[in-house]
């Protein structure tokens, strides 16, 4: 299965099995499949706007760096960095 339209993509949902991180009660994926899958689903449906705007907040909550962009898939790599250049702004309104 892919992400946000649905159709054949490099950026796939991951098998838990595999990528799950797993603790005392729950399994969680990695920061980086969790942003993968985001910005899969931002990128190709444009009803799923959200997903870009939680990357974006991931970004700033986290403080996550440019380089992490290194850590996804290349398919994704450049929509990170628009959001992560955006990340930057100062909003002076908040």
């Amino acid at each position: 299965m892919f992400p946000g339209d649905g159709r054949e993509k490099p950026v796939c949902f991951p098998d838990p099995a595999v990528h799950a991180r797993r603790g005392a009660r729950v399994a969680l994926l990695c920061l980086e499949k969790l942003v993968e899958l985001k910005l899969a689903s931002g990128m190709t449906a444009p009803h799923r706007l959200r997903d870009l705007a939680d990357v974006l907040e991931l970004i700033r909550i986290r403080k996550l760096p440019e380089d992490f962009a290194r850590s996804l898939d290349p398919y994704v790599r450049d929509k990170y960095l628009e959001l992560w250049r955006s990340a930057q702004t100062i909003d002076e309104d908040g």
